[in-house]
């Protein structure tokens, strides 16, 4: 089992985190810390294998916490679970050595996919000796989210055109309100946001207003 530390200073979202690796076979938590001194202390106390490591904590940044756990003296992996989105507290996230980082908010779908890529890429480093090219490529393959399929008609470089405009906003969008961000049509722009849906990578909720149908708002939840 890979044992995991959930740290996060909002309690209900740590336990819905909790929730999502418990219900992920291979993983278990053995704690769970709501403040950067916590996690210090229960990284020292525990021994997790990985930690999933909020950045808005209440005393010590999460940049700090993983900047000290990379000069102790356990060994831990840190997989950044946050809201924080600006490139510089990205870049040094991944310059600490961070396995992932998974934008705030997400599904459990996202979480999972995580997971099972981070286990699969332990599974690949559990032997011993010495390895070639060819399994150091599969090893980090491993640690990539798989691409999704897109539908026929539907183009890779106008579905990251349409998945940046919908992870850069904080609420939601309709689908006329992200097509005048991406600049193309709403029927078009809501084909994306369907399949995003479909695909896990988006919600959907319906906003009633005083008359006609509801207005279908989308967000993402699939992560980075």
């Amino acid at each position: 089992m890979i044992r995991v530390l959930v740290v996060d200073d909002d309690f209900m979202v740590a336990r819905v985190q909790r929730g999502f690796v418990e219900r992920t076979p291979g993983f278990t938590v053995v704690g769970v810390a709501h403040t950067g001194a916590e996690a210090l202390d229960a990284v020292h106390r525990l021994r997790p294998d990985l930690v999933l490591l909020d950045i808005y904590l209440p005393d010590l940044s999460g940049l700090e916490v993983l900047r000290r756990l990379r000069e102790g003296e356990v060994v831990v992996d840190v997989l950044a679970v946050t809201a924080a989105r600006d490139v510089d507290t990205i870049r040094t996230a991944l310059r600490g050595g961070v396995v992932h980082y998974l934008i705030k908010p997400f599904g459990s779908d996202a979480l999972r996919d995580r997971l099972e890529r981070y286990a699969a890429a332990q599974q690949r480093l559990a032997g011993s000796g010495e390895v070639g090219q060819e399994d150091v490529d599969r090893l980090f393959v491993a640690l990539r989210p798989a691409p999704v399929e897109l539908p026929k008609g539907l183009t890779q470089p106008t579905a990251d055109l349409v998945a940046t405009a919908l992870r850069s906003t904080d609420g939601d969008l309709s689908a006329t309100e992200c097509a005048d961000r991406v600049g193309l049509s709403r029927v078009s722009t809501r084909r994306y946001l369907e399949h995003f849906v479909g695909a896990g990578k988006a919600g959907v909720s319906l906003r009633y207003g005083s008359a006609g149908r509801p207005e279908r708002r989308y967000r993402w939840t699939g992560g980075t």
